[in-house]
């Protein structure tokens, strides 16, 4: 298994960069239209850090629980990196823009763990502040095709080629589905394994969970060039605010 920096420092290396990444592109062009922007599962920070290349001057705050990859984060400065999440760090009304990118919406697997986020995420705003996020539509079930013989290949920091695939626990029940992601690699003894769940919520569920937060919709777009949210888009892509 690999240790959380070791993790953090692959992602970073084999991760698309954000101006091929459909949803970093989308949620850049909202960040920097914000002064102020709290990125939640900011990961390594590849959003933020690209915001304040592309020139954001005003306040950039990454929010991530996993030490690896706040421990990437802060290689860059000018941004606050902090270690945690939205139950153990408060905001009071201080963001105009709260981000959730890289489907971390899908990683709050329990009822009460994401009602609790929300209020939080709520609760950071300001009175005109907006709330972006993603979750996979489970009507494009993507998880078949998240299979053994899809096989990506890429280089780490070292240039060495690293292979990655993923596999799912079936039968998929309700709307959680769990996985393995496996990297492989020539230098390496044995392949690391990487263990997750996400939760597929529909649209009425997705709804349902922010009304009861006191967030209200929008508007929503079914992939990253903006189309309309349909039964089988690959995304439900959520544009929120205060109610």
């Amino acid at each position: 298994m690999f240790s959380d920096d070791a993790l953090a420092e692959l992602y970073d290396a084999l991760d698309t960069p954000v101006d091929s990444r459909g949803d970093l592109a989308f949620h850049l062009k909202l960040v920097m239209s914000a002064h102020s922007v709290l990125d939640v599962g900011c990961g390594t920070g590849q959003l933020l850090r690209r915001a304040r290349q592309c020139g954001h001057a005003g306040r950039l705050v990454g929010l991530d629980p996993a030490p690896g990859m706040v421990n990437q984060a802060r290689k860059w400065p000018g941004i606050e990196w902090m270690l945690g999440d939205l139950g153990s760090v408060r905001y009071d009304q201080e963001f105009e823009l709260v981000v959730m990118t890289g489907h971390v919406f899908q990683v709050f697997l329990e009822d009460d763990e994401l009602r609790t986020t929300l209020a939080a995420v709520r609760s950071a705003l300001t009175d005109h502040g907006r709330f972006s996020f993603e979750t996979r539509h489970p009507g494009a079930r993507a998880w078949e095709r998240w299979t053994r013989d899809k096989v990506v290949e890429d280089t780490d920091p070292a240039r060495e080629v690293v292979r990655r695939w993923c596999e799912v626990e079936t039968p998929v029940d309700g709307d959680l589905v769990r996985f393995t992601q496996t990297f492989a690699s020539p230098r390496w003894d044995q392949p690391q394994l990487s263990r997750s769940t996400l939760r597929f919520l529909d649209v009425d569920a997705v709804a349902s969970f922010l009304t009861g937060a006191g967030l209200a919709i929008e508007r929503q777009y079914g992939d990253w060039d903006e189309s309309p949210l349909t039964d089988t888009s690959p995304e439900i892509i959520t544009i929120a605010r205060r109610a």
